[in-house]
């Protein structure tokens, strides 16, 4: 018997069974840390329908809006800022022949807003008369408010790079109108500034000098109220200070040395009288020593004490020498004393003449005193008076001055810029921007068109190459089918459609056929002695019949026994494909016993194919198709065939299909190249127990190998690199 499919083995050698779901590939999956840059490409490549239509619609917008956008001109004036501007007349006195200073750049900056400021704009919409346009009489906003909106919309000021330079620019549907009011402004900004200026200086003479008049009276009412002030409370001063300052001055100086002098005077009396009062002689009282007569009273004193004690001496005390002596001493004593009374009497006059001057002086301080505090009162009074004088006066003067410099520069005023070039009447229109509307629209449409195109890979559910089912879905990839029109350009028809089961005797050398040889071998080397094999798949319309017929149609020319089961009582394709005869037993007649397998069995006269078809009117319940019944009829097709192919229902609607897979020794679950959605084929998995179902793996259906290339690196991704090896 040959082997239909072969043997698999495990690590050991062993032969066993493959697992369900889940499996260790040889083959390591790529980096997850590389960037694969084809990848990317590829993506682009099998998106570029996507990313060219997303990319064509913006384009024809970006045409579209150009095409409606109205057509505007814009007229262009410069004016050059006076950078060095002389000073015809000086300002003040103090103002010399001294270079003007430079503008700065915050200086331009401003000078540019003053373009298209509310005052320039105002003007300008006065010049041109736009208040009696038909087109802004009717605004609610009122004619001239709605000109200078009309004007703010289309006016724009720069500076001309980095010069003095300002560019003044206006954008309109008619370009004479353009140019018309683009040099308006230029004139507004550079002679209408200057006229302005000039009345502005007129203004301002007019106003000071009626204000210089009223200052002037001010200042002098204020002047004549001190004076008035000072007559008034007796404020009167000099050049030294006030009056009353000075007197106090003087009584200061007299009070002091008065205060000193009756201080010393007293000090020389209570000397004396302490000396006395301590029994001094009277010559040594101090202000009698210095007295010339005590002076010559002591010498005559001397002088009878020499003699009177030479007397005693000589004659002892009771001579009458002595004794005349004794008296001439004592009369001498008596004088000195009585001198001494004299000059302690002048001491006590003095001594109280010194005292009644200081209480004089002292009286007449103190009235001084009273009287400056008096003045010191008056003198707040002054100092506010004073003070508003001052004010008035320097007011006036600075009034005077600033009118001076006024009347000097009058009609000497300078432009702050000129005219440098008029603006001309443009002859193309500015706006839209052909060039750059459509570089724009296709930049957008560029980016728009990649993502639109990585967004679509991103939500596409199919699957599309082996790795997908392998590192997505964690089991094994069998293959691919291809379609037909994709690998040969010729295929026999039956009523102008292609049959592609019929591809397999037309060409066997060919991909198509080839495909279905490359899924008997990847079957048979992902499974153990898997004779009885059924494809199913999770949704109708995914290619299973078709394939099951053809891999049978395709291992019965190889030489094999195999019967083809049709096992979808719903759908009948394989039945379909045969075109049965009516009254034919099939396989639920079998099933039933009514008729055994050999009187059911259709032979393909081109394969030497066995088919055991549906019969026409298979009313029978569907419960013997996962019954016993079943069991035994595999069993003794078995004994019969080397492989048996059984085409079952789809998986997600039928929930027989689950059960009849249990009855095989493998199942292939067959997946619509890119259409079946990846959560149909999770769910359907996902619903086969793994200890029941053994699962040889997925395969691909009607792949299209023109465009497989595009989509990654799969097996079939080399495809046009070895196309040459089929026939």
């Amino acid at each position: 018997m040959n082997t239909a499919v072969g043997l698999y083995r495990n690590a050991a050698g062993v032969p066993g069974m493959a697992p369900a779901l889940g499996f260790e590939s040889r083959v390591p999956p790529p980096a997850a840390d590389r960037v694969d840059l084809r990848l990317l490409f590829a993506v682009f490549r099998r998106r570029l329908g996507v990313f060219l239509a997303v990319m064509l619609a913006v384009l024809a917008g970006g045409v579209a809006v150009t095409a409606l956008q109205p057509r505007l001109y814009t007229a262009r004036a410069e004016v050059t800022l006076n950078s060095r501007p002389q000073a015809v007349a000086p300002t003040s006195a103090n103002d010399g022949p001294q270079q003007a200073a430079i503008p700065s750049e915050g200086y331009v900056d401003t000078q540019v807003a003053v373009v298209t400021s509310e005052a320039n704009l105002a003007a300008v919409a006065t010049t041109l008369g736009l208040a009696q346009d038909e087109r802004f009489a009717k605004s609610p906003l009122g004619a001239q408010a709605a000109a200078m909106v009309w004007l703010r919309k289309g006016i724009t000021a720069s500076r001309i790079g980095s010069t003095y330079g300002i560019a003044i620019t206006f954008e309109d549907s008619d370009p004479a109108r353009a140019a018309r009011i683009a040099n308006t402004f230029a004139q507004q900004y550079t002679a209408g500034a200057l006229e302005a200026k000039r009345q502005q200086a007129r203004q301002t003479t007019t106003t000071i000098a009626e204000r210089l008049e009223q200052l002037r009276q001010q200042a002098l009412a204020d002047t004549a109220a001190v004076q008035r002030y000072r007559i008034g409370n007796n404020l009167l001063s000099t050049t030294m200070g006030s009056l009353t300052e000075q007197e106090i001055s003087s009584y200061n100086q007299a009070v002091t040395t008065a205060r000193a002098e009756a201080s010393e005077d007293g000090a020389r009396l209570d000397a004396a009288r302490r000396q006395m009062a301590l029994g001094g002689s009277a010559g040594g009282v101090g202000e009698v020593a210095v007295s010339p007569a005590i002076g010559s009273l002591r010498a005559q004193q001397a002088s009878a004490a020499t003699e009177l004690a030479s007397l005693t001496a000589r004659y002892g005390p009771r001579h009458p020498d002595v004794l005349r002596a004794k008296a001439a001493l004592g009369a001498v004593d008596a004088r000195i004393s009585d001198e001494t009374q004299r000059v302690i009497s002048s001491l006590e006059a003095r001594a109280r003449v010194s005292q009644q001057r200081l209480a004089s002086l002292s009286g007449s301080l103190q009235q001084s005193r009273g009287t400056l505090a008096q003045n010191n009162a008056a003198m707040v009074g002054l100092q506010d008076l004073e003070k508003r004088a001052e004010t008035s006066n320097a007011l006036y003067e600075s009034y005077l001055n600033r009118f001076k410099e006024l009347t000097a520069r009058e009609g000497t005023e300078q432009a702050d810029a000129d005219l440098l070039h008029p603006a001309g009447v443009p002859l193309k229109p500015t706006s839209p921007n052909v060039v750059l509307n459509m570089v724009l629209s296709a930049a957008l449409g560029l980016g728009l068109g990649v993502a639109a195109a990585f967004a679509a890979e991103m939500t596409f559910s199919g699957l599309t190459t082996g790795d997908d089912i392998e590192q997505r879905l964690g089991v094994r990839y069998l293959g691919s089918i291809p379609t037909l029109d994709s690998v040969s350009r010729s295929s026999i028809s039956r009523g102008g459609e292609k049959v592609p089961v019929a591809a397999l005797l037309e060409d066997p050398r060919s991909a198509f056929s080839e495909s279905f040889r490359s899924l008997r071998a990847s079957i048979a080397m992902n499974t153990t002695q898997a004779r009885i094999i059924a494809l199913t798949s999770a949704l109708p319309d995914e290619g299973k019949t078709t394939t099951a017929i053809c891999l049978a149609r395709s291992m019965a020319l190889s030489g094999d026994r195999v019967l083809l089961i049709d096992g979808d009582l719903r759908r009948q394709g394989v039945s379909r494909f045969l075109r049965g005869e009516a009254g034919r037993p099939g396989l639920m007649d079998v099933l039933s016993g009514s008729a055994p397998l050999e009187a059911a069995l259709v032979v393909d006269p081109a394969t030497g194919l066995n088919i055991l078809p549906l019969a026409q009117s298979s009313n029978e319940a569907p419960e013997m198709l996962t019954g016993d019944e079943m069991d035994r009829m595999l069993a003794t097709a078995r004994e019969m065939f080397d492989a048996i192919i059984i085409d079952t229902a789809p998986v997600l609607p039928i929930a027989d299909a689950r059960l009849m897979l249990r009855k095989a020794d493998a199942s292939v679950f067959v997946v619509r190249w890119r259409k079946t959605p990846e959560a149909a084929l999770r769910s359907a998995l996902r619903l086969l127990p793994d200890d029941r179902v053994q699962l040889a793996g997925v395969a691909l259906t009607r792949v299209d190998m023109r465009k497989q290339a595009r989509f990654g690196y799969g097996d079939d991704a080399f495809y046009h690199s070895y196309k040459r090896y089929y026939a």
